[in-house]
């Protein structure tokens, strides 16, 4: 079980949260979040309600102010924890939409995609194992997005705009 607490304002400060699980509207409960403290599980936050918009990966720790969790704003509306995985990751990308083009299979984290395989964009993917993150550009930085067990035919189906990636890391415990 996962424990993770919201605080409308900087440095744990003000009206807090206390959330165990997945909630897919946290409006109900606080208006801003300015601070966090993840005190065990894996989490995704979500800028708008539903599981949509900018998404941020927080494991263990405090985050004192929303830049420290690379976020844009003070805005989370929903969240859900990240299931733990022991084992191995495995997950196929594409260079085209349903699963088109040349294949990729990736078991490792890879801080630059364009350096190691040559590609700049990823229209498609098949996550066999683990849960994984994509990041818009090189070094874990830009966007992210949670990628669980799962088919996703195009992009806009993990939630980008774009099929830019720049960088992919497993989410080990």
């Amino acid at each position: 079980m996962g424990k993770i607490i919201f605080y409308e304002d900087r440095n744990f400060q003000g009206h807090s949260y206390e959330c165990g699980g997945e909630c897919s509207d946290l409006h109900a409960h606080f208006s801003r979040c300015n601070s966090i403290k993840v005190e065990s599980g894996n989490w995704m936050v979500y800028e708008r309600p539903s599981y949509m918009g900018y998404q941020y990966f927080l494991k263990e720790g405090e985050f004192s102010d929303y830049q420290r969790w690379m976020g844009f704003n003070d805005c989370v509306r929903s969240c859900r924890m990240i299931p733990q995985h022991q084992g191995s990751h495995r997950m196929r990308i594409f260079e085209r939409s349903e699963f088109g083009g040349q294949m990729t299979e990736l078991t490792d984290d890879c801080p630059n995609l364009h350096e190691r395989f040559h590609y700049n964009d990823i229209y498609s993917c098949n996550v066999m194992e683990g849960s994984w993150l994509l990041y818009e550009h090189p070094n874990y930085r830009g966007r992210q997005y949670l990628l669980t067990p799962g088919e996703y035919r195009r992009y806009n189906d993990w939630g980008s705009m774009s099929a830019r990636v720049g960088s992919v890391r497993r989410i080990a415990m």
